[in-house]
């Protein structure tokens, strides 16, 4: 998929200041799935165990950010919002076939745009599972604060909300986000941190600044505006690669797993498959990752039976962000 979003009137002007910096991706490159450019056979990542169940609720947001890999804005709904009645049939089947899923978690868009979003997230907490919200933590979830503190005081650190703060200063967060971005989600980071939520930040990786930078602007910040997350934890702090599809990057080959010294086992795709409702089709399918859910390749079926089958390792941000990158979505 290729399109370019409608921006709002608070988007970014400039480029994004974590643009991918290369050579263009050649032609040849991620063109088999089955053979890399340079006639090797290509990795891929068999399913170990479900252990994470990703509810995509829809590709509308509330920001039209310089570079969203999922390409959300205020106008963009190639994924349509999935509807409750939806995400209760592939929960249904996690327990009819025993899955063993320990996670929910919940990505967009902005979930809390989505009219069934608050209904969904009681429904996976109240049959047991934990919960995991990507936000921004903006007006649309301020809609919600009474019925976010009725789920936090039911079930406590069973639910974990991790908030899209890109950079730990203004500037960069804002030339990604857009103005007047930044104060917002502050204040929100605050609310949830005061009412004592499970909280997670999410950050992305700026070309120049080192991890061990980063993380130390984060902890100034949050030692600052007194928000409870570990900035030295990764789990409570994820710093992300920033992906290009666009730009070169090396194909991961079977041999990659013993010259990377890698398990695919730890693979995000090893443990975790996402559903969307894409505009235009009757009812959800189930893609491979969180990372590219319009790409058909990456579409397993139909049902989770359907999408255990191994995933082929075809596609620039397969590389980038998860082989070479190390990261994963999934806790």
């Amino acid at each position: 998929m290729n399109q370019t979003a409608v921006k709002s009137r608070n988007a970014p002007a400039g480029a994004s200041p974590f643009d991918v910096e290369g050579a263009a991706l050649p032609e040849e490159k991620f063109a088999d799935p089955d053979w890399t450019a340079k006639g090797e056979p290509r990795a891929s990542v068999p399913l170990t165990g479900l252990e994470t169940l990703w509810l995509n609720t829809g590709t509308l947001c509330n920001l039209a950010c310089a570079n969203c890999y999922i390409e959300s804005s205020p106008t963009n709904d190639a994924l349509i919002y999935l509807s409750h009645a939806h995400a209760a049939t592939y929960l249904d089947e996690v327990a009819d076939k025993n899955l063993g899923t320990r996670e929910i978690a919940f990505t967009g868009g902005e979930p809390f745009m989505n009219p069934d979003f608050v209904p969904m997230l009681s429904d996976v907490l109240e049959r047991g599972f934990e919960a995991l919200v990507l936000s921004n933590a903006m007006k649309p979830m301020r809609r919600y604060e009474a019925a976010l503190l009725e789920l936090r005081e039911r079930f406590g650190n069973k639910l974990t909300l991790r908030i899209s703060l890109d950079h730990h200063s203004k500037a960069v967060h804002e030339a990604e986000r857009g103005p007047r971005s930044w104060d917002v989600a502050m204040d929100g980071l605050r609310w949830l941190s005061t009412h004592g939520f499970s909280l997670a930040v999410a950050g992305r990786l700026l070309p120049g600044e080192s991890e061990a930078e980063e993380r130390a602007g984060y902890a100034r910040l949050f030692a600052a505006e007194q928000i409870a997350v570990d900035a030295h934890d990764p789990l409570r702090l994820v710093l992300f690669p920033e992906m290009d599809e666009d730009k070169d990057i090396a194909e991961i080959t079977t041999a990659c797993w013993q010259i990377l010294d890698q398990d695919p086992a730890q693979i995000m795709c090893a443990s975790s498959r996402m559903v969307v409702h894409r505009k235009g089709e009757e009812t959800p399918r189930v893609a491979a990752c969180t990372l590219i859910p319009y790409d058909e390749q990456f579409d397993m079926g139909a049902t989770l039976a359907e999408a255990s089958q191994p995933v082929k390792l075809n596609h620039p941000h397969c590389a980038r962000f998860c082989v070479l990158g190390g990261a994963s979505c999934t806790a």
